[in-house]
């Protein structure tokens, strides 16, 4: 078998797999579930003051969102009490950077961060970033991010939602139960799942096969 030949198995594995989990969403109503550890998205201008100028982001992993993956470079954030170390830097650039941390950092980098929508950098903090060429001391951007599903149209139309509803979400499982005020979020662009970050994912008892419903 040759490599094109091979890459196209591949990718016909691929869309297979992805049609059964929407086959098995539309038989139970279940919505996979993503589970998010702090990060960090960068601008072009701040990713040159960090890593050089004209600096690339190196892919090492796709993410589930079409588009978006998981980069080999990492920051240090700096905040007024502490730092933490080996944030990694998700891509691809943005217009804005933003640094996304969980409530528990706030305590020990010594920030408020709001809960906000991703993108959303009305009313956020900055903070110092760290990287191996130079710092960047941003305006805004650091938040904790709402918890929120990702959907193409036809989901939506599906699960009789909206873009920007606000539902609520049933856990099952021995640490079950119901996660409020959970964003809907809809685009052309879009795998359904459901993202959490990891300390509510661990509160839930989540992880990356769990799956979850809205809750009506």
């Amino acid at each position: 078998m040759n490599q094109c030949e091979e890459l196209l198995k591949l990718l016909m594995e691929a869309i297979r797999q992805d049609e059964q989990k929407r086959e098995k969403t539309k038989m139970d109503g279940s919505i996979p579930v993503g589970v998010s550890n702090r990060h960090v998205h960068l601008s072009q201008a701040d990713l040159d003051q960090l890593f050089g100028p004209g600096y690339n982001l190196t892919n090492i992993k796709d993410l589930s969102q079409p588009g978006q993956y998981a980069c080999k470079e990492v920051v240090t954030v700096c905040g007024p009490r502490g730092a933490i170390e080996k944030v990694r830097i998700l891509g691809p650039v943005r217009k804005d950077t933003q640094v996304e941390i969980l409530a528990g950092d706030c305590f020990k980098l010594g920030v408020k961060a709001p809960v906000k929508l991703s993108g959303d950098l009305t009313d956020t903090p900055g903070i110092t970033l760290v990287g191996p060429k130079g710092s960047v001391q941003t305006q805004r951007g650091v938040m904790i991010v709402q918890r929120h599903i990702h959907m193409l149209p036809s989901d939506a139309e599906a699960f009789g939602v909206h873009d920007g509803q606000v539902v609520d979400l049933e856990v099952e499982g021995p640490r079950g139960g119901v996660l409020k005020n959970t964003m809907i979020r809809v685009t052309d662009q879009s795998q359904l799942e459901c993202h959490v970050d990891t300390e509510e994912a661990n509160a839930f008892g989540l992880g990356g096969a769990s799956r979850v419903r809205i809750h009506f």
